[in-house]
């Protein structure tokens, strides 16, 4: 492997690799091990974390062709959303996606027109064919690791929110992402009571849908 090849291809997982290794040796110096991880894949992002809501329900009920049908639904109508707005889209798992954004502004503004998108697309489907979305948010700190993954309180919150705790049509965001978003007409931020583990507070968006 060429040096050149080196720091390309293991400037991602191998790297991140090699310094865990590193971490774990008897006597190891963690902190100047964890500074190195955090120099090399820290960056600001903004997390998004979605989930469908009642997709296990259908799933159960209608089968797997639906599941299929839904999953592809979804995609073919959120993911050019996705991509107006800037988001890198790095994992799809079921009926879940894992978003990032450079911009946070960009990120809640693609959350809302996401729920749009599916408000009219649902309008004339039957109820067990709907695509209903659940959307947390997260900004801050986090470890990048390449095209694939990103590690990091803010990812764990906003997952927690999209995932397990927003109800069909509702975004949920952390304080960070409160603070930094700025000026964006039409929209409120309501604080909900339940705080994600990693995160100081959480609110729902209240907009216009």
């Amino acid at each position: 492997m060429s040096y050149r090849k080196s720091i390309l291809t293991t400037a991602s997982e191998d790297r991140l690799e090699r310094l865990i290794k590193e971490r774990l040796r008897p006597r190891a110096n963690k902190e100047r091990i964890d500074k190195r991880i955090w120099d090399l894949f820290g960056e600001d992002w903004c997390v998004m974390a979605t989930d469908l809501s009642g997709f296990s329900r259908n799933v159960a009920k209608f089968g797997i062709i639906h599941f299929l049908q839904t999953i592809y639904e979804s995609e073919r109508l959120l993911i050019p959303v996705i991509e107006d707005f800037d988001g890198i889209l790095l994992k799809v798992e079921g009926d879940s996606f894992l978003v990032i954004f450079r911009n946070v502004q960009k990120a809640i503004n693609a959350s809302i027109r996401m729920q749009k998108v599916l408000k009219t697309y649902n309008r004339k489907k039957p109820p067990e064919e709907k695509v209903i979305l659940c959307v947390g948010l997260g900004y801050g700190k986090v470890l990048r690791i390449g095209d694939e993954d990103v590690f990091g309180p803010e990812v764990n919150a906003a997952s927690k929110l999209g995932e397990d705790t927003a109800e069909a049509e509702e975004i949920l965001v952390t304080q960070n992402v409160k603070e930094n978003a700025g000026k964006i007409k039409e929209i409120t931020f309501s604080k909900i009571s339940f705080i994600p583990p990693g995160a100081k507070s959480a609110y729902k968006i209240i907009y216009k849908l």
